[in-house]
């Protein structure tokens, strides 16, 4: 089974720096968005230590059972990040969200922490995978109100988990049986809090209408499509995205 793939990063609308980092690896099958917060370009620090090291990490440990590598990876990542915080002032309490996902044989494992998202299109329905560790989804877990209710929360932005922010971090970890064609995506919120999902599906099923005849460059334009309509939402974040398609 072959992957195509792609990927972009851009600062947004209102943003002066981008605090997203992205990582495409190919060789590892590993794919990886982190979206860094903290002041005093702390939230770059953050997400750039992330995918400088996530995939050395990963290719010393392949040994592993792909969810355990997966969490101890994004674990020794939060190590980093906490004692480089703790190590300097002006960036003491910086994080970042991480979501990640690494194909193996007819498996995809997903790792999440923080708000950052994993989705899945198949036979033109939009799936996400990865729950988010929000203050909302706190809510919507308790029945308080719906995922579209949700959507007018003034917390909405309150994330509840992140990598860096304390000595340990709980990586919550998912396996998803591949099929052929399954479209799978992760962005930064910066795009999936400005374009809702129903947007989200009917850009990438208009510009990939058939998987298995997908190219480069139809994933290449959907990425834009789907950056563009998130500037055009307000661009208030920095928006990341990786879409992969398994043919």
């Amino acid at each position: 089974m072959g992957i195509i793939y792609g990927g972009a990063t851009h600062v947004g609308m209102k943003r002066k720096t981008n605090q997203d980092s992205i990582t495409l690896n190919p060789e590892l099958n590993l794919f990886v968005v982190a979206d860094g917060m903290g002041g005093h370009n702390g939230g770059d620090i953050a997400s750039q230590l992330t995918i400088e090291h996530m995939p050395k990490l990963f290719k010393d440990n392949l040994d592993k059972d792909p969810s355990e590598l997966l969490k101890l990876c994004v674990k020794e990542v939060n190590r980093m990040i906490y004692d480089k915080g703790q190590a300097e002032p002006l960036l003491k309490g910086m994080g970042t969200t991480i979501v990640a996902y690494y194909y193996n044989g007819p498996n995809l494992y997903i790792a999440n922490v923080g708000d950052s998202r994993c989705y899945m299109v198949n036979n033109n329905k939009l799936f996400q995978l990865s729950r988010d560790h929000s203050f909302v989804q706190e809510k919507i877990n308790m029945g308080i109100y719906s995922r579209e209710q949700a959507k007018h929360d003034k917390q909405k932005n309150i994330i509840t988990r992140t990598v860096g922010f304390e000595p340990e971090v709980d990586v919550d970890v998912y396996t998803y049986k591949i099929c052929k064609n399954d479209m799978f995506f992760i962005c930064s919120d910066g795009l999936s809090g400005y374009v809702s999902d129903p947007d989200i599906l009917h850009i990438i099923n208009n510009n990939i209408p058939d998987p298995a005849k997908a190219t480069k460059a139809d994933i290449d334009k959907t990425i834009q499509d789907l950056i563009d309509q998130a500037n055009a939402g307000g661009g208030k974040d920095n928006i990341s995205v990786i879409l992969t398609i398994a043919q």
